[in-house]
Protein backbone atom coordinates (compact mmCIF):
# COMPACT_ATOMS: atom_id res chain seq x y z
CA UNK A 1 0.00 0.00 0.00
CA UNK A 2 2.52 2.47 0.79
CA UNK A 3 4.20 1.89 -2.96
CA UNK A 4 1.03 2.89 -4.24
CA UNK A 5 0.70 5.94 -2.38
CA UNK A 6 4.01 6.44 -3.59
CA UNK A 7 3.37 5.92 -6.91
CA UNK A 8 -0.58 7.89 -7.05
CA UNK A 9 1.34 10.80 -5.29
CA UNK A 10 3.87 11.04 -8.17
CA UNK A 11 0.88 10.66 -10.98
CA UNK A 12 -0.99 13.49 -8.74
CA UNK A 13 2.68 15.48 -9.50
CA UNK A 14 3.35 14.50 -13.02
CA UNK A 15 -0.98 15.40 -13.60
CA UNK A 16 -0.85 18.77 -11.84
CA UNK A 17 2.55 19.77 -13.67
CA UNK A 18 0.83 19.05 -17.12
CA UNK A 19 -2.11 20.94 -16.38
CA UNK A 20 0.29 23.88 -14.91
CA UNK A 21 1.83 23.38 -18.27
CA UNK A 22 -1.32 24.02 -20.42
CA UNK A 23 -1.89 26.86 -18.13
CA UNK A 24 1.50 28.53 -19.16
CA UNK A 25 0.59 28.10 -22.76
CA UNK A 26 -2.54 30.03 -22.57
CA UNK A 27 -1.09 32.32 -20.90
CA UNK A 28 1.90 32.77 -23.61
CA UNK A 29 -0.39 32.89 -26.26
CA UNK A 30 -1.88 35.96 -24.28
CA UNK A 31 1.37 37.62 -23.95
CA UNK A 32 2.96 36.32 -27.21
CA UNK A 33 5.80 34.41 -25.47
CA UNK A 34 5.84 30.67 -26.81
CA UNK A 35 4.93 28.17 -24.87
CA UNK A 36 8.16 26.42 -24.78
CA UNK A 37 9.94 29.29 -23.52
CA UNK A 38 7.77 29.45 -20.48
CA UNK A 39 7.92 25.51 -19.86
CA UNK A 40 12.09 25.80 -20.12
CA UNK A 41 12.32 28.91 -17.47
CA UNK A 42 9.76 27.71 -15.54
CA UNK A 43 11.28 23.84 -15.40
CA UNK A 44 14.99 25.53 -14.92
CA UNK A 45 14.20 27.37 -11.77
CA UNK A 46 12.15 24.50 -10.44
CA UNK A 47 15.61 22.87 -10.21
CA UNK A 48 16.94 25.54 -8.85
CA UNK A 49 14.53 25.17 -5.83
CA UNK A 50 13.80 21.67 -5.50
CA UNK A 51 17.04 19.94 -6.61
CA UNK A 52 15.28 16.72 -5.91
CA UNK A 53 14.00 17.49 -9.44
CA UNK A 54 17.46 17.31 -11.44
CA UNK A 55 17.09 15.17 -14.58
CA UNK A 56 20.06 13.38 -15.88
CA UNK A 57 21.72 14.36 -19.42
CA UNK A 58 21.40 10.72 -20.72
CA UNK A 59 17.88 10.75 -19.61
CA UNK A 60 16.74 13.76 -20.92
CA UNK A 61 18.89 13.05 -24.64
CA UNK A 62 16.10 9.99 -24.61
CA UNK A 63 13.24 11.77 -23.78
CA UNK A 64 14.12 14.97 -26.38
CA UNK A 65 15.21 11.74 -29.06
CA UNK A 66 11.67 10.49 -28.50
CA UNK A 67 9.65 13.94 -28.45
CA UNK A 68 11.68 15.25 -31.61
CA UNK A 69 10.15 11.78 -33.69
CA UNK A 70 6.81 13.17 -32.41
CA UNK A 71 7.22 16.72 -33.71
CA UNK A 72 9.21 15.70 -36.97
CA UNK A 73 6.45 13.56 -38.10
CA UNK A 74 3.71 15.84 -37.27
CA UNK A 75 5.76 18.27 -38.86
CA UNK A 76 6.48 17.07 -42.04
CA UNK A 77 2.64 15.56 -42.31
CA UNK A 78 1.75 19.24 -41.74
CA UNK A 79 3.64 20.82 -44.50
CA UNK A 80 2.65 17.84 -46.79
CA UNK A 81 4.69 17.89 -50.15
CA UNK A 82 2.87 19.71 -52.59
CA UNK A 83 3.73 23.01 -50.08
CA UNK A 84 7.42 21.37 -49.69
CA UNK A 85 8.10 21.48 -53.28
CA UNK A 86 6.96 25.02 -53.87
CA UNK A 87 9.28 25.90 -51.27
CA UNK A 88 12.22 23.08 -51.77
CA UNK A 89 14.93 25.69 -53.22
CA UNK A 90 14.92 28.03 -49.95
CA UNK A 91 14.47 25.18 -47.68
CA UNK A 92 17.06 23.13 -48.86
CA UNK A 93 19.79 26.28 -48.86
CA UNK A 94 18.66 27.39 -45.63
CA UNK A 95 18.77 23.58 -43.85
CA UNK A 96 21.72 22.23 -45.67
CA UNK A 97 23.94 25.16 -46.86
CA UNK A 98 22.83 27.84 -44.09
CA UNK A 99 23.67 24.77 -41.35
CA UNK A 100 27.33 23.96 -42.23
CA UNK A 101 28.33 27.64 -42.96
CA UNK A 102 26.22 28.84 -39.55
CA UNK A 103 28.13 26.16 -37.84
CA UNK A 104 31.60 27.43 -39.21
CA UNK A 105 30.81 31.44 -38.56
CA UNK A 106 29.48 30.60 -35.09
CA UNK A 107 33.06 27.96 -34.60
CA UNK A 108 35.33 31.09 -35.72
CA UNK A 109 33.76 33.62 -33.45
CA UNK A 110 33.84 31.09 -30.34
CA UNK A 111 37.22 30.31 -31.01
CA UNK A 112 38.82 34.27 -31.37
CA UNK A 113 35.87 35.83 -28.66
CA UNK A 114 35.86 33.08 -26.06
CA UNK A 115 39.73 31.11 -26.37
CA UNK A 116 38.31 27.68 -26.55
CA UNK A 117 40.03 25.40 -28.82
CA UNK A 118 38.99 24.51 -31.80
CA UNK A 119 36.77 21.46 -31.25
CA UNK A 120 34.84 22.73 -28.41
CA UNK A 121 34.65 25.53 -31.03
CA UNK A 122 32.85 23.67 -33.54
CA UNK A 123 30.65 22.13 -31.24
CA UNK A 124 29.22 25.15 -29.92
CA UNK A 125 29.20 26.19 -33.64
CA UNK A 126 27.44 22.93 -34.59
CA UNK A 127 25.17 23.01 -32.11
CA UNK A 128 23.86 26.72 -32.36
CA UNK A 129 22.86 26.30 -36.10
CA UNK A 130 20.14 24.40 -36.42
CA UNK A 131 16.92 26.16 -36.15
CA UNK A 132 14.41 23.94 -33.70
CA UNK A 133 11.22 22.17 -35.13
CA UNK A 134 9.87 22.08 -31.82
CA UNK A 135 9.56 25.88 -31.41
CA UNK A 136 8.48 26.35 -35.06
CA UNK A 137 6.00 24.45 -35.04
CA UNK A 138 4.50 26.02 -31.80
CA UNK A 139 5.14 29.21 -33.16
CA UNK A 140 3.56 28.71 -35.96
CA UNK A 141 0.82 26.24 -35.54
CA UNK A 142 -2.72 27.52 -35.71
CA UNK A 143 -1.64 31.34 -37.24
CA UNK A 144 -1.90 32.01 -41.30
CA UNK A 145 1.29 32.96 -42.71
CA UNK A 146 1.29 34.48 -45.93
CA UNK A 147 3.74 33.57 -49.04
CA UNK A 148 6.22 30.97 -48.59
CA UNK A 149 7.71 32.34 -45.35
CA UNK A 150 6.01 29.88 -42.62
CA UNK A 151 6.60 26.86 -45.06
CA UNK A 152 10.18 28.09 -45.62
CA UNK A 153 10.92 27.96 -41.64
CA UNK A 154 9.07 25.32 -40.75
CA UNK A 155 10.85 23.30 -43.42
CA UNK A 156 13.99 24.51 -42.88
CA UNK A 157 13.75 23.26 -39.08
CA UNK A 158 12.67 19.95 -40.12
CA UNK A 159 15.81 19.51 -42.66
CA UNK A 160 18.42 21.24 -40.71
CA UNK A 161 18.37 19.44 -37.69
CA UNK A 162 19.26 16.18 -39.36
CA UNK A 163 22.08 18.12 -40.82
CA UNK A 164 23.15 19.64 -37.08
CA UNK A 165 23.05 16.63 -35.61
CA UNK A 166 25.14 14.43 -38.30
CA UNK A 167 27.74 17.00 -37.97
CA UNK A 168 28.53 17.11 -34.58
CA UNK A 169 28.21 13.61 -34.21
CA UNK A 170 30.79 13.39 -36.12
CA UNK A 171 32.74 16.43 -34.27
CA UNK A 172 32.40 14.24 -31.47
CA UNK A 173 34.01 11.15 -33.00
CA UNK A 174 36.61 13.14 -34.05
CA UNK A 175 37.08 14.81 -30.73
CA UNK A 176 37.08 11.48 -28.71
CA UNK A 177 38.80 9.22 -31.40
CA UNK A 178 43.03 9.70 -30.94
CA UNK A 179 43.23 8.28 -34.51
CA UNK A 180 40.23 9.87 -36.02
CA UNK A 181 41.00 12.78 -38.98
CA UNK A 182 38.57 15.44 -39.92
CA UNK A 183 37.73 13.02 -42.74
CA UNK A 184 35.44 11.35 -40.27
CA UNK A 185 32.69 14.37 -40.02
CA UNK A 186 32.59 13.95 -44.18
CA UNK A 187 32.10 10.59 -43.75
CA UNK A 188 29.47 10.46 -40.66
CA UNK A 189 27.59 12.93 -42.79
CA UNK A 190 27.28 11.25 -45.58
CA UNK A 191 26.31 8.31 -44.51
CA UNK A 192 23.66 9.96 -41.98
CA UNK A 193 22.18 11.68 -44.79
CA UNK A 194 22.05 9.28 -47.82
CA UNK A 195 20.39 6.20 -45.17
CA UNK A 196 18.00 8.68 -43.80
CA UNK A 197 16.98 10.17 -46.88
CA UNK A 198 16.53 6.58 -48.38
CA UNK A 199 14.47 5.43 -45.29
CA UNK A 200 12.26 8.41 -44.93
CA UNK A 201 11.80 7.63 -48.34
CA UNK A 202 10.62 4.34 -48.73
CA UNK A 203 8.81 4.08 -45.55
CA UNK A 204 6.67 7.04 -46.28
CA UNK A 205 5.35 5.16 -49.33
CA UNK A 206 5.06 1.97 -47.30
CA UNK A 207 3.02 4.16 -44.53
CA UNK A 208 0.91 5.44 -47.05
CA UNK A 209 0.13 2.11 -48.55
CA UNK A 210 -0.53 1.18 -44.82
CA UNK A 211 -2.69 3.75 -44.21
CA UNK A 212 -5.14 3.72 -47.22
CA UNK A 213 -5.16 -0.31 -47.18
CA UNK A 214 -5.12 -1.44 -43.71
CA UNK A 215 -8.39 -1.31 -41.94
CA UNK A 216 -8.78 -1.31 -38.09
CA UNK A 217 -12.19 -2.34 -36.33
CA UNK A 218 -11.96 1.06 -34.55
CA UNK A 219 -10.85 5.03 -35.54
CA UNK A 220 -9.22 5.25 -32.44
CA UNK A 221 -6.49 2.97 -33.75
CA UNK A 222 -6.23 4.67 -36.96
CA UNK A 223 -4.43 7.39 -35.01
CA UNK A 224 -2.18 4.85 -33.28
CA UNK A 225 -1.18 3.18 -36.69
CA UNK A 226 0.24 6.40 -37.50
CA UNK A 227 2.63 6.70 -34.39
CA UNK A 228 3.68 2.91 -34.73
CA UNK A 229 4.76 3.99 -38.36
CA UNK A 230 6.76 6.68 -37.67
CA UNK A 231 8.51 4.76 -34.64
CA UNK A 232 9.27 1.72 -37.21
CA UNK A 233 11.29 4.53 -39.76
CA UNK A 234 13.14 5.97 -37.55
CA UNK A 235 14.16 2.60 -35.52
CA UNK A 236 15.33 1.23 -39.21
CA UNK A 237 17.37 4.23 -39.88
CA UNK A 238 18.89 4.46 -36.79
CA UNK A 239 19.84 1.29 -36.96
CA UNK A 240 21.13 1.25 -40.21
CA UNK A 241 23.50 3.89 -39.24
CA UNK A 242 21.43 6.70 -40.53
CA UNK A 243 19.64 9.81 -39.80
CA UNK A 244 16.79 8.46 -37.80
CA UNK A 245 14.78 11.95 -37.68
CA UNK A 246 15.45 12.79 -41.10
CA UNK A 247 13.98 10.00 -42.24
CA UNK A 248 10.81 10.11 -39.89
CA UNK A 249 10.50 13.74 -41.71
CA UNK A 250 10.40 12.77 -44.83
CA UNK A 251 8.28 9.56 -44.63
CA UNK A 252 5.71 12.98 -42.68
CA UNK A 253 6.25 14.61 -45.79
CA UNK A 254 5.45 11.58 -47.80
CA UNK A 255 1.98 10.98 -45.97
CA UNK A 256 0.87 14.44 -45.38
CA UNK A 257 -1.49 15.34 -48.71
CA UNK A 258 -2.72 11.19 -48.33
CA UNK A 259 -6.55 11.04 -48.12
CA UNK A 260 -6.56 8.38 -45.72
CA UNK A 261 -9.86 7.23 -43.37
CA UNK A 262 -10.42 9.25 -40.30
CA UNK A 263 -7.75 11.79 -41.58
CA UNK A 264 -9.59 14.64 -39.17
CA UNK A 265 -8.66 12.35 -36.15
CA UNK A 266 -5.46 11.52 -36.99
CA UNK A 267 -4.71 14.79 -37.40
CA UNK A 268 -6.25 15.97 -33.95
CA UNK A 269 -4.42 12.86 -32.35
CA UNK A 270 -0.95 13.99 -33.75
CA UNK A 271 -1.05 17.28 -32.68
CA UNK A 272 -2.06 16.81 -29.39
CA UNK A 273 0.05 14.31 -28.94
CA UNK A 274 2.84 16.86 -30.48
CA UNK A 275 2.03 19.42 -28.19
CA UNK A 276 2.58 16.82 -25.74
CA UNK A 277 5.96 16.00 -26.26
CA UNK A 278 7.18 19.79 -26.61
CA UNK A 279 5.76 20.32 -22.87
CA UNK A 280 7.99 16.96 -21.90
CA UNK A 281 10.90 17.77 -23.59
CA UNK A 282 11.30 21.09 -22.88
CA UNK A 283 10.48 20.70 -19.11
CA UNK A 284 13.29 17.83 -19.09
CA UNK A 285 15.47 19.81 -20.67
CA UNK A 286 14.74 22.86 -17.99
CA UNK A 287 15.28 20.44 -15.14
CA UNK A 288 18.89 19.77 -16.37
CA UNK A 289 20.68 22.80 -15.17
CA UNK A 290 20.54 24.82 -12.35
CA UNK A 291 20.14 28.24 -13.02
CA UNK A 292 22.14 29.69 -10.11
CA UNK A 293 24.85 27.32 -10.71
CA UNK A 294 25.73 29.30 -14.13
CA UNK A 295 28.37 31.54 -13.48
CA UNK A 296 28.45 35.48 -14.49
CA UNK A 297 30.94 34.71 -17.27
CA UNK A 298 29.05 32.22 -18.68
CA UNK A 299 26.27 34.08 -18.71
CA UNK A 300 27.88 37.24 -20.47
CA UNK A 301 29.69 34.71 -23.10
CA UNK A 302 26.14 33.15 -23.88
CA UNK A 303 24.59 35.79 -24.48
CA UNK A 304 27.47 37.52 -26.65
CA UNK A 305 26.62 34.18 -28.83
CA UNK A 306 23.20 34.26 -29.31
CA UNK A 307 23.24 38.48 -30.20
CA UNK A 308 26.00 37.50 -32.49
CA UNK A 309 23.67 34.56 -34.35
CA UNK A 310 20.71 36.47 -34.37
CA UNK A 311 21.73 39.77 -35.62
CA UNK A 312 24.72 39.29 -37.44
CA UNK A 313 25.49 35.55 -38.56
CA UNK A 314 21.63 34.66 -39.27
CA UNK A 315 20.60 37.66 -41.20
CA UNK A 316 23.66 37.20 -43.24
CA UNK A 317 23.59 34.19 -44.08
CA UNK A 318 20.04 33.83 -44.92
CA UNK A 319 19.86 36.98 -47.09
CA UNK A 320 22.53 35.46 -49.55
CA UNK A 321 21.18 32.37 -49.68
CA UNK A 322 17.83 33.63 -49.89
CA UNK A 323 18.82 35.89 -52.90
CA UNK A 324 17.59 33.50 -56.09
CA UNK A 325 14.02 33.32 -53.96
CA UNK A 326 11.25 35.09 -55.32
CA UNK A 327 10.88 37.33 -52.24
CA UNK A 328 10.10 40.40 -50.99
CA UNK A 329 12.88 42.07 -49.16
CA UNK A 330 10.35 42.03 -45.98
CA UNK A 331 9.87 38.66 -46.02
CA UNK A 332 13.59 37.86 -46.14
CA UNK A 333 13.48 40.09 -43.13
CA UNK A 334 11.55 37.69 -41.73
CA UNK A 335 12.87 34.66 -42.39
CA UNK A 336 16.25 35.70 -41.09
CA UNK A 337 14.33 36.79 -37.53
CA UNK A 338 12.74 33.13 -37.53
CA UNK A 339 15.73 30.96 -37.31
CA UNK A 340 14.66 30.19 -33.83
CA UNK A 341 16.75 27.55 -31.15
CA UNK A 342 15.23 25.61 -28.84
CA UNK A 343 15.68 21.41 -28.03
CA UNK A 344 17.49 19.90 -30.79
CA UNK A 345 20.67 22.47 -29.66
CA UNK A 346 20.34 21.01 -26.55
CA UNK A 347 20.57 18.08 -27.53
CA UNK A 348 23.61 18.31 -29.53
CA UNK A 349 25.23 19.65 -26.78
CA UNK A 350 24.21 16.11 -24.45
CA UNK A 351 25.57 13.82 -27.37
CA UNK A 352 29.23 15.99 -25.90
CA UNK A 353 28.27 15.75 -22.24
CA UNK A 354 27.82 11.78 -23.05
CA UNK A 355 30.67 11.31 -24.56
CA UNK A 356 32.60 12.95 -21.95
CA UNK A 357 34.27 15.69 -24.67
CA UNK A 358 36.56 17.89 -22.77
CA UNK A 359 34.99 20.88 -21.48
CA UNK A 360 31.28 19.78 -22.90
CA UNK A 361 29.51 20.94 -19.80
CA UNK A 362 30.94 24.36 -20.84
CA UNK A 363 29.32 23.82 -24.17
CA UNK A 364 25.76 22.62 -22.32
CA UNK A 365 25.38 25.89 -20.50
CA UNK A 366 26.28 28.37 -22.96
CA UNK A 367 23.60 26.40 -25.50
CA UNK A 368 21.05 26.34 -23.33
CA UNK A 369 22.14 30.23 -22.81
CA UNK A 370 21.83 31.06 -26.39
CA UNK A 371 17.92 28.93 -26.23
CA UNK A 372 16.76 30.63 -23.71
CA UNK A 373 17.60 34.18 -25.37
CA UNK A 374 16.26 32.58 -28.47
CA UNK A 375 13.07 31.42 -27.39
CA UNK A 376 12.40 34.35 -25.06
CA UNK A 377 13.46 37.60 -27.58
CA UNK A 378 13.10 36.16 -30.92
CA UNK A 379 10.15 33.91 -30.31
CA UNK A 380 8.60 37.02 -28.09
CA UNK A 381 8.74 39.15 -30.97
CA UNK A 382 7.89 37.07 -34.07
CA UNK A 383 4.28 38.86 -34.16
CA UNK A 384 6.28 41.97 -34.36
CA UNK A 385 8.20 41.31 -36.57
CA UNK A 386 5.83 39.99 -39.14
CA UNK A 387 4.08 43.04 -38.74
CA UNK A 388 7.38 45.37 -38.88
CA UNK A 389 7.97 43.71 -42.08
CA UNK A 390 4.64 43.24 -43.89
CA UNK A 391 4.16 39.30 -43.39
CA UNK A 392 0.89 38.07 -42.70
CA UNK A 393 0.66 36.38 -39.26
CA UNK A 394 -2.32 36.11 -37.78
CA UNK A 395 -4.17 33.04 -35.67
CA UNK A 396 -6.05 30.90 -38.07
CA UNK A 397 -9.90 31.59 -37.04
CA UNK A 398 -11.51 28.11 -35.13
CA UNK A 399 -13.47 25.30 -37.31
CA UNK A 400 -15.03 22.42 -36.84
CA UNK A 401 -13.19 19.52 -37.72
CA UNK A 402 -15.28 16.73 -39.44
CA UNK A 403 -14.89 13.06 -39.57
CA UNK A 404 -13.56 10.97 -42.34
CA UNK A 405 -14.96 8.00 -42.98
CA UNK A 406 -13.25 5.01 -44.31
CA UNK A 407 -12.15 4.68 -47.69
Amino acid sequence: MRDLGVFGAAILLASVGLLGALLSAKLSSRFSIPAPAVFLIVAALASDLFPSLNVSILTVERIATVALVVILFDGGASIGLQRFRAAAGPIAALGIVGTFVTAGAMAVFAHWTLGVDWTIAALLGAAVAPTDPAVMFSVFGGHEVSGRTGTILEGESGANDPVGIALVIGIVELATHADATPWIVVREFSIQMAVGLAVGALGGVGMGMLLKRLTLPSSGLYTLRTLAGAGIVYGVATVAHGSGFLAVFIAGLAVGDLRVPFRAEIEIFQDALSSLAEIVVFVALGLTIAISDIGATHWGQGLLLAAVLALVVRPVVAGLLLLPAQLRHGERAFIAWGGLKGAVPILLASFAVQQHVHDAHLVYELVFIVVLASVVVQGGTMRPAARRFGVHFEPTPASSVGVTSPM
